[in-house]
């Protein structure tokens, strides 16, 4: 088979596994919102259905999250107290030594079975990675008063303290469980990479 063949199948192959990762959750909110989080005792307080933020919590209604502080080595997380009790996913996450709120491998559940509450990440309590994508997961009552559970990725710098709120995504049914997907864009590039390393051998 020539390579350009193989080249052109591997991309579809990709191609295929992202737009079925997709479609396996259709029933997924996804809110594209970029928000650079502040070094500060405040961070940003977010309305994840409603789509609002802001620096103040009682100017922003009926808040879901709150990553915030002021330290270059970590990232600390408030949940919303309308109403209690709302939480983060806590775990040792990529190769932490301790538990905190995680972030969390591709293919993780976030939903009922998961445990919720708010301790502070680092790279070591959390297994959070410096330069890269995070993924942590959450849940968090919509308007309707009901339990909907969701993840959000966290771009992070050199530092902790650099952070930014890439996206955030919720099942869009009550009390179902969604599953840590990475972006489609990163699963492309995963299959680059592996044809990439495929030619070197051959």
């Amino acid at each position: 088979m020539r390579i350009s063949n193989r080249f052109d199948k591997h991309i579809v192959a990709a191609a295929t596994v992202a737009m079925s990762a997709v479609a396996a959750n259709a029933s997924v909110v996804t809110w594209g919102c970029n928000l650079v989080i502040p070094n500060s005792i405040d961070g940003l307080y977010i309305n994840i259905e409603a789509q609002t933020y802001g620096s103040v919590g009682n100017l922003v209604s009926g808040w879901d999250i709150n990553p915030y502080g002021a330290s270059s080595n970590k990232i600390q997380w408030l949940p919303s107290p309308y109403p209690s009790p709302n939480g983060y996913v806590i775990g040792f996450g990529q190769g932490g030594t301790t538990a905190a709120v995680a972030s969390l491998s591709g293919g993780t559940v976030v939903g009922a079975a998961s445990t919720f509450d708010r301790t502070a990440s680092s790279v070591t309590a959390g297994g959070w990675m410096l330069n890269a994508a995070n993924y942590f997961g959450f849940k968090f009552f919509t308007a309707d008063g009901l339990v909907h559970y969701g993840y959000g990725v966290m771009t992070t710098g050199a530092t902790l303290g650099v952070r930014t709120l890439t996206s955030v995504s919720y099942e869009s049914v009550a009390g179902v469980g969604i599953t840590v997907v990475p972006a489609p864009g990163a699963l492309v590039l995963l299959g680059f990479a592996g044809i990439a390393s495929r030619r070197r051998r051959n």
